[in-house]
């Protein structure tokens, strides 16, 4: 099949498609022409790495787990330590994220949103460090 075939039954744009080939993920087959010929495999992995990727592995690991994938013979010791990792790592960024929302919280709650030019969210992105100069 071709690329927008491969795009369709995968269900990753063709974009990213050839972004996977770059970063050496998938390796399709090419005619003597060059065009590249994706199979069944090729979707397969397609669809791998889109799952890695909805549950928000970054790009280093998903090429581990890749390769922790096609490699029949491993042990899942070392997929759970980096599933382990990772969850970690989204634990955080959500104790993150919640304290970016309390903050903008509080700053939506100071503005008075009026007519008036005087915004404590602007003045506050204006003035990271706490002083209040204009």
């Amino acid at each position: 099949m071709n690329i927008g075939e491969a795009a369709r039954a995968s269900g990753i744009s063709r974009k990213m498609i050839r972004y996977y080939e770059e970063i050496a993920l998938l390796e399709p087959a090419r005619t003597v022409n060059g065009y590249r010929v994706y199979g069944p495999q090729d979707v397969q992995t397609l669809r791998f790495i889109g799952a890695c990727r909805r549950l928000g592995f970054p790009m280093t690991d998903v090429k581990a787990l890749l390769g922790m994938w096609r490699n029949r013979s491993r042990s899942s010791v070392e997929v759970k330590r980096l599933t382990d990792r990772h969850i970690t790592a989204l634990r955080e960024r959500v104790t993150e994220l919640n304290a970016m929302i309390t903050a903008l919280e509080a700053l939506a709650q100071a503005c008075d949103g009026d007519d008036r030019p005087h915004c404590p969210i602007i003045t506050a992105m204006a003035n990271p460090d706490g002083s209040h100069t204009r």
